[in-house]
């Protein structure tokens, strides 16, 4: 059974495996905070009807209340454990969606997947001021494949033996703005993160989407390029895993051997 992937900018995808659909991250609004939408129209209201809808973390651009408001009646949504607590808007939401909180570990039945979430490196807590800790996620989907959503992470010893084996990487390669600290993936090291997960095929994302306002004519190629760099990085790192860099929008048909 073909599993479908569609990113729809920044680090939202949709993942369509047996028959049951899961939504990562889902920012679906043209202005986040301070970031508005550069590239790529808005993903389209069918993108508002998954099965299940997966939260890395809290930060604004991963965690987004309004567009969290537009996902239809009765969407799963999963979210780190003390995600409630520390994200007070995100209480009144539980009146149309099925809110879980989860720990690293925990799965859940989602239709006919298993998503199980698993660790990753990054400051999880509710920016700007975020008094409450609360760990980032990545997840692993499991139905006819395995497919491992990074959320926003760094390399870490353990990745490739928490994530277990897997079909296909969806990973972070960028950001919101030129630079990245630590807790973050650029292109290269995402494709070093390739060499150790050794899927068959990677998507990369988070990149090139949003933009800081007053940004828009600066350095604008480094808002742009960590697909390009990292399908290049991959291909002198990780030859054997098929990297398809989508467009906005754009979907890819993985067929998954049995």
């Amino acid at each position: 059974m073909p599993v479908d992937i569609t990113w729809w900018g920044h680090a939202t995808v949709t993942l369509r495996d047996s028959g049951t659909t899961v939504l990562t991250d889902p920012l679906l609004t043209r202005r986040c905070a301070h970031l508005r939408r550069r590239r790529g129209a808005l993903p389209t209201p069918e993108a508002r009807r998954p099965d299940a809808a997966v939260i890395s973390h809290l930060h604004a651009d991963h965690l987004h209340v309004p567009s969290l408001a537009l996902l239809a009646p009765g969407t799963t949504l999963l979210v780190p454990r003390g995600a409630l607590r520390a994200v007070p808007r995100l209480r009144r939401l539980c009146r149309r969606l099925r809110v879980r909180e989860v720990a690293e570990g925990d799965s859940v039945a989602v239709g006919a997947l298993t998503v199980r979430a698993v660790p990753a490196v990054h400051d999880g807590r509710r920016l700007p001021f975020g008094p409450d800790r609360v760990r980032a996620l990545g997840y692993v989907v499991e139905g006819e494949a395995r497919t491992y959503y990074a959320g926003d992470t760094d390399l870490f010893e353990a990745m490739a033996r928490e994530a277990g084996p897997v079909d296909l990487a969806l990973l972070p390669v960028g950001g919101w703005g030129p630079r990245l600290g630590h807790g973050h993936l650029d292109a290269e090291r995402a494709a070093e993160a390739l060499t150790r997960l050794r899927p068959r095929a990677a998507v990369p994302v988070h990149y090139g989407t949003y933009w800081p306002v007053g940004m828009t004519t600066v350095r604008p190629w480094e808002f742009h390029a960590p697909g390009d760099e990292f399908a290049r990085h991959a291909a002198r790192m990780a030859p054997g895993v098929a990297v398809h860099r989508l467009g906005h929008g754009e979907s890819v048909r993985l067929e998954v051997a049995g």
